[in-house]
């Protein structure tokens, strides 16, 4: 079943719009946090994958204003592209310096060289496909079950010495994604045995959706750690910060009058905040001073443990 009238198969247009709404997902994430690197080759990952599954789906389409020919080479190229990305996204997001040949230059030499003379070169003039297919995807399909075996032994080696970094230290994480990615090693025999469309998409698919899943799912449990640790780390503070106005004696009216002190608030905001005087303020504060053997505000601010964390993530003016 195909969609509006165009060559792409229902399953296709699914996993496309899936992927739309995953990328616009990810890329906000990315916003939040641009010092993120792996989240941007992943984003990067993701967008090759859009754009092959949309080149797959819509291409060759005789309607379409186009060349047949100009058509299947940009169909065919998506495929490579993506497949020639993998060890460059396995190097980059997972630190694995064996990768480091395949990413800047295997994938190059055996997956892009053999496309650009077989599927764009001699196809190009000659219009042989079957020609194309044929010679030009030997190369590619024994470099790439030779390039996701050097993968998989590459994360064998990260996690057998103990190195993986932080972002990379779960192993469902890293071999998810290499299982999502080792249908593609097939990619060859789909093309030359010109499997259907959404059987094609579905295997080459699958995998990247429960991984994006996977991901958001995990920033979600990960946001929500780090905020019950602000917290907790807001209450620890709070509660060293009283526990060192009862030491030093201070009444609850002073120990307010302290925090907001600390907090940066003059006397005329204080008076406000607590409905005195100005003057009671500096009364108070005399006799803070007093207690806790200071004469400057910066002093009071060292005894009672008020760190510039805790003047940031606390401001009386709108607790």
């Amino acid at each position: 079943m195909v969609v509006f009238g165009s060559e792409m198969h229902l399953i296709t247009f699914i996993l496309v719009i899936c992927e739309l709404m995953m990328l616009a997902v990810q890329l906000y994430r990315y916003l939040l946090c641009p010092e993120d690197k792996p989240l941007l080759w992943y984003l990067i990952l993701l967008g090759l994958l859009l754009f092959y599954n949309i080149t797959c789906g819509l291409l060759p389409d005789p309607e379409l204003p186009l060349p047949i020919v100009f058509q299947n080479i940009i169909a065919y190229g998506a495929g490579f592209l993506m497949a020639s990305y993998f060890p460059f996204y396995f190097y980059k997001s997972f630190d694995l310096k064996l990768l480091r040949f395949h990413a800047f230059y295997g994938a190059q030499l055996f997956l892009i060289v053999p496309y650009l003379l077989f599927f764009v070169l001699l196809y190009g003039i000659g219009g042989d496909l079957d020609f194309a297919m044929r010679y030009g995807l030997i190369v590619p399909f024994g470099y790439s079950i030779y390039m996701m075996w050097a993968i998989f032994s590459a994360i064998k080696v990260k996690f057998k010495t103990k190195q993986a970094s932080l972002y990379c230290s779960d192993t469902v994480e890293v071999f998810g994604v290499y299982c999502a990615v080792l249908p593609w090693a097939c990619l060859s025999l789909f093309t030359y045995f010109n499997i259907t469309q959404w059987l094609e998409v579905l295997l080459t698919n699958f995998g990247f959706l429960f991984l994006t899943v996977m991901f958001t799912v995990r920033s979600v449990v990960k946001a929500r750690i780090q905020e019950e640790q602000k917290l907790t780390g807001f209450a620890s503070r709070q509660h060293r910060f009283q526990k060192r106005c009862e030491n030093f004696g201070l009444t609850p009216r002073e120990k307010k009058i302290a925090e907001l002190l600390c907090s940066g608030l003059m006397y005329k905001e204080i008076a406000g905040l607590e409905f005195i005087s100005e003057k009671t303020v500096d009364t108070h504060i005399r006799h803070i001073f007093f207690k806790t053997g200071v004469n400057k505000k910066i002093e009071l601010m060292q005894k009672l443990g008020f760190a510039d964390e805790f003047m940031h993530s606390h401001n009386p003016l709108y607790s």
